[in-house]
C-alpha cells in the first residue's frame, strides 16, 4: 500500500517567512516553479500562500504586493495530513476542505508539501504500470 511519504519523498521543502512581502514570495514561487508555498515561523506552520490567494486577496483587492506582508493575505485555515496516510485519504482531505495543497507532517512537524498534481501524477504512473503488466501478461499467454 502506498503512503503520502512515497509521493513527497525527500524533495526540498520550500517555505517563506510571514514577514516577507507578497512580491518577494511570488518571485520565490516563480523561481521554484510552485503554485503554493508554506509560510513558516521558526519551524512552525503559519499558513499557505497560493496563486489563488494572490489573485483573490491581493490583485482583486488592489493591494500593493511590494508593501503587503504575506501574513496579511495567506490562508491560515490549513489542513495537514500525516505522511503515513494513503493517497486516497489525501485526495479525500483535499476534496473535503476544498484545497489543492496539503502540508505533510510527521509527529506534528511539517516534512513535506503535497499538491493535487502530485497525487494525479502518482495515480497516473500507477495506472500506466498496471497497464504495462496487463499487456505483458496478455502477450505472454
Amino acid at each position: 500500500m502506498a503512503h503520502v511519504r512515497d509521493i513527497v519523498g525527500n524533495r526540498v521543502l520550500f517555505s517563506v517567512q510571514e514577514s516577507e512581502t507578497v512580491a518577494g514570495v511570488a518571485r520565490q514561487m516563480a523561481d521554484c516553479h510552485v503554485g503554493a508555498i508554506l509560510v513558516m515561523d521558526h519551524g512552525q506552520l503559519r499558513g499557505v500562500f497560493s496563486e489563488r490567494d494572490l489573485m483573490l486577496r491581493v490583485v482583486l483587492q488592489r493591494l500593493d504586493p511590494e508593501k503587503t506582508p504575506v501574513r496579511d493575505v495567506m490562508s491560515t485555515q490549513v489542513t495537514t495530513i500525516d505522511e503515513s496516510a494513503s493517497p486516497e485519504q489525501a485526495m479525500e482531505a483535499m476534496h473535503q476542505h476544498g484545497c489543492r495543497h496539503l502540508p505533510v507532517t510527521r509527529t506534528g512537524e511539517v516534512v513535506g508539501f503535497l499538491s493535487m498534481r502530485d497525487l494525479m501524477d502518482f495515480e497516473l504512473a500507477r495506472h500506466i504500470e498496471e497497464l504495462h503488466h496487463m499487456k505483458a501478461y496478455i502477450h505472454g499467454v
